[in-house]
């Protein structure tokens, strides 16, 4: 069995988004990190909204790697265009600060960026590295603690590494997160599912989406020269189509978008389908030396594409929390459970928001005669798409969402 040399500060498993930006900031506070991932880098991701709002993209701009994101040929999203059938909004999303743009990047593209930034902060990377068990020990309750983990390598070997704190970042299926038995709230089971393909060729100029009661079409450009275009139906439908995804789609698109089936016939599909209907949920993110972060603690339907700029936001949020403890400023018990109400009050207003338009029903009546107001005058429509972009406050256009019960 091979063992680190020395304890780490801190361990994080699962090395995508939220995992490697997490490590990334621990070690720029001076911690000593471990970042284990199962995936070997760069990597695609076989379910991802690609899309990182201009919040997203002002923490990229905070941790020094926008640049690199807008190096990469990922094209940037400025303006976009929602057809509801017989409207069509068209206009710039609000900025976040100073920064104006979006981008919907390949996930091999910005997962890799991140776990660079975090090797160059001193991270020690251990990618190709299955987690398969937790180390514990008890405290003066008596309380199983995590004090490390255990897994194997491609070769598989075995390794252990200890550390005061285990991060789980490995999604929503998190291993971590099954091993401590995390407790989940406010669950909610996926009304809709999600199927997404790469084009080339289709020249489309900015970020599209088409909106038809029971169905949404979506088309973002993304590196290489590529589009990924969605589809979004209820999960009913999504589980009957698995064996005809392409007949489904192409079908789907005619009768939603066809000028968008145009193109697609004009275009050529690069890669396979991916898709998944996604339930919604939040976790306790902490208990006694471990906590949890982007998908491993909270997850929401894409609908609304907030996963990776949510996935950034809790990597402040819980950064801030470990250093802090990590120094004794707070307690570890003080620290992560601000860390858990910080992130719950953020996440709520989208969280609620995003489930209402996850059944994909019409608008009521006075929503879409709202909506339609709004056709016409971009300046209008902006708010519109700020709301989704997580640029202006969900209750100025939607009101309050209503209280739900709060945490476990």
């Amino acid at each position: 069995m091979s063992t680190s040399t020395a304890p780490f500060d801190a361990i994080v498993v699962g090395a995508r988004c939220a995992g490697a930006s997490t490590a990334m900031l621990l070690a720029r506070r001076g911690h000593r990190v471990l970042l284990v991932d199962r995936s070997r880098f760069p990597s695609d991701l076989r379910l991802s909204t690609h899309l990182v709002w201009q919040p997203g993209v002002a923490r990229l701009e905070r941790w020094g790697l926008r640049e690199q994101v807008a190096r990469s040929g990922c094209p940037p999203i400025v303006e976009g265009t929602v057809d509801f059938g017989d409207f069509v909004l068209t206009g710039r999303v609000p900025p976040a600060g100073d920064v104006e743009e979006a981008y919907a990047p390949r996930r091999r593209v910005l997962d890799t960026i991140l776990v660079e930034a975090a090797v160059r902060a001193g991270v020690e990377l251990w990618d190709g590295c299955t987690v398969d068990g937790l180390l514990t020990d008890g405290d003066e309750r008596g309380e199983p603690r995590v004090t490390g983990i255990t897994g194997r390598t491609g070769g598989r070997t075995r390794v252990t590494a200890s550390a005061p704190v285990v991060i789980g970042a490995d999604g929503m299926r998190s291993v971590v997160a099954r091993l401590v038995d995390a407790p989940a709230y406010l669950e909610r089971p996926a009304l809709n599912g999600t199927w997404f393909s790469y084009w080339s060729g289709l020249g489309l100029p900015h970020s599209t989406l088409y909106v038809r009661p029971y169905r949404t079409v979506a088309a973002n450009p993304t590196n290489d020269g590529l589009t990924v275009v969605g589809l979004n139906c209820p999960v009913d439908e999504f589980r009957r189509h698995r064996s005809d995804v392409g007949g489904f789609v192409t079908r789907t698109v005619e009768e939603c978008a066809p000028e968008l089936a145009d193109r697609l016939r004009s275009g050529t599909r690069e890669e396979r389908w991916s898709g998944a209907a996604v339930p919604s949920f939040f976790r306790r993110p902490s208990g006694p030396g471990w906590a949890l972060v982007g998908d491993a603690g909270y997850v929401k339907d894409p609908c609304t594409a907030q996963g990776i700029t949510d996935a950034f936001s809790s990597a402040e949020l819980l950064a801030e929390a470990v250093d802090d403890a990590l120094r004794g400023r707070r307690g570890w018990g003080e620290a992560l459970s601000g860390y858990q109400r910080r992130r719950d009050e953020a996440a709520m207003p989208m969280y609620e928001f995003t489930y209402a338009q996850s059944s994909l029903e019409p608008p009521p009546p006075e929503m879409r005669e709202l909506l339609a107001s709004l056709a016409g005058d971009p300046d209008a429509a902006s708010g519109f798409f700020g709301v989704f972009a997580g640029t202006v406050p969900v209750q100025a256009l939607f009101g309050a969402p209503e209280p739900a019960s709060s945490a476990a």
